[in-house]
């Protein structure tokens, strides 16, 4: 706490002791006053290395403007209060915040925690290392399968107490690969990694827990069947020190820096009776005050989010909801929409034989064309048979081989699908788009567009704004 106190405390001196430079103002947009340098690091942000359109300031002012009367639309008709919209404004300020609230002494105490905990769960017991080999053993085995495996495990554990105890690890791990039923571990010479006390079941465990380093087990038997059991290593739980870096690392891995700074957050603002978002608006505007790129990236994402919103919602949603404004715009501007080669509108059907594909055309009779995709595969597939797999869209020649041996008359051998072997098409082919619905994504796109240029210039008389030319001039040239 002592060391994000001084955080906090060096950011107020630092907010005095910051020079004030020269920033004029280079436009007004609805009142508010937007600086040069603000203008400068969206410019210099989007006009940079890599950028394809690049904008000259000239060119770019006008987009700048345009985008903050967007935002003043959004903030007249105060998106900014909407609960969903706070919400994340507030997670975003919080993320850019929480990183300098890191707490030392929390994570330290979460760490000793952890261990701890796991410490307990081994209650004082040894660490083990083993590898056995399993005999598999079903609990409702009759007796014969019971003698049989006893057995088997009586014939391993014989050659294993004939091996000299220099070899016995080794020939341990190569009969685990040969005979052993526990798969998994058997790939790996019988070896089962480490483990301690409640993490295996009760009669291998206690078998277990009496072997020295070395030793290996008589037959033991289990509710999965019988095991031999050979010690690797075995010693106490290793002190804190000793586990410490691991779980710092594992800490790290699940948020504890994010915990240690919203937990400093929860506390501070208990102390000062404020809210969490007050306290989280105090702390970024005095690191703001110091920093000139996250003002910046601040404002840039609050500027976005409510540019993005109130596009959305006067824009972008609408022109989704209007079909009749777009076959308009498609029926003023059907030039634009040419093709160059006809095109091929329908569906490819694939049929399990010809009876299917003849009903296929049958169901159609009548349907609209954007519900022939799913009155197929309802009517002809199921869960368990499919009958059919259509393929719908508008295909121009070398789009799709079936499309264009059965429309466009190119003969390319195909091989017939092994799981539907007939194939036929069904639709029409056009020299134009037929209506809207054919170029469907170029006419939403291109009506945007217009709508959103409408909506731009109505905001431009709305709102009051004006450019200084002669800060302009002097954009990254000071």
């Amino acid at each position: 706490m002592k060391k994000i106190a001084f955080i906090v405390a060096s950011l107020v001196m630092g907010l005095s002791a910051v020079a004030q430079t020269d920033d004029p103002v280079i436009m007004k947009i609805n009142g508010k006053s937007i600086t040069r340098s603000a203008f400068e690091y969206s410019f210099n942000k989007n006009n940079s290395d890599g950028v394809i359109d690049k904008k000259t300031v000239e060119e770019y002012v006008p987009l700048f403007v345009n985008f903050k009367l967007k935002v003043a639309e959004a903030e007249s008709q105060h998106l900014d209060t909407l609960t969903s919209i706070r919400k994340e404004l507030d997670g975003y300020k919080e993320q850019m915040v929480l990183p300098t609230l890191v707490d030392s002494a929390f994570i330290e105490r979460e760490a000793r925690r952890t261990y701890e905990n796991t410490a307990s769960r081994f209650a004082g017991q040894d660490l083990l290392t083993a590898s056995h080999i399993l005999v598999l053993m079903r609990q409702d085995a009759t007796e014969a399968q019971q003698a049989a495996a006893k057995a088997k495990i009586d014939s391993i554990y014989g050659v294993l107490k004939a091996v000299p105890q220099g070899q016995l690890a080794e020939r341990f791990a190569a009969l685990a690969k040969e005979v052993s039923d526990d798969k998994g571990s058997a790939s790996r010479g019988g070896a089962l990694g480490q483990f301690g006390k409640g993490m295996m079941i009760p009669d291998f465990e206690q078998a277990a827990f009496a072997l020295k380093v070395g030793e290996m087990s008589a037959p033991v038997k289990s509710t999965v069947g019988y095991h031999l059991i050979y010690m690797t290593d075995r010693h106490p739980f290793e002190p804190y020190e000793f586990h410490r870096e691991a779980i710092l690392r594992f800490l790290d891995q699940r948020g504890v820096q994010e915990a240690s700074a919203s937990a400093y957050l929860d506390s501070v603002s208990r102390e000062r009776g404020i809210t969490r978002g007050e306290l989280v608006d105090e702390l970024l505007e005095k690191m703001q005050a110091v920093d000139d790129d996250l003002r910046n990236l601040t404002l840039e994402y609050y500027d976005g989010t409510m540019m993005y919103e109130v596009s959305k919602k006067d824009v972008w949603d609408k022109v989704q909801a209007d079909a009749v404004g777009q076959e308009a715009y498609f029926k003023a501007h059907q030039k634009d929409y040419a093709w160059d080669s006809p095109r091929f509108c329908g569906v490819v059907v694939h049929a399990k034989d010809k009876k299917v594909l003849a009903e296929a055309k049958r169901l159609v009779k009548g349907v609209p064309e954007e519900n022939w995709v799913k009155t197929l595969t309802t009517a002809l597939n199921n869960d368990s048979v499919r009958m059919v797999r259509v393929e719908r869209g508008i295909f121009k020649q070398g789009d799709n081989a079936y499309v264009d041996n059965l429309v466009f008359k190119q003969k390319k051998e195909l091989k017939p699908r092994t799981d539907f072997p007939v194939t036929d098409v069904i639709g029409t082919r056009a020299k134009a788009p037929r209506t809207y619905k054919d170029v469907h994504g170029l006419v939403v796109s291109d009506y945007q567009n217009e709508m959103e240029l409408q909506w731009v210039e109505g905001l431009r008389k709305k709102f009051p704004w004006e450019v200084y030319e002669d800060v302009v001039k002097t954009v990254n040239k000071h």
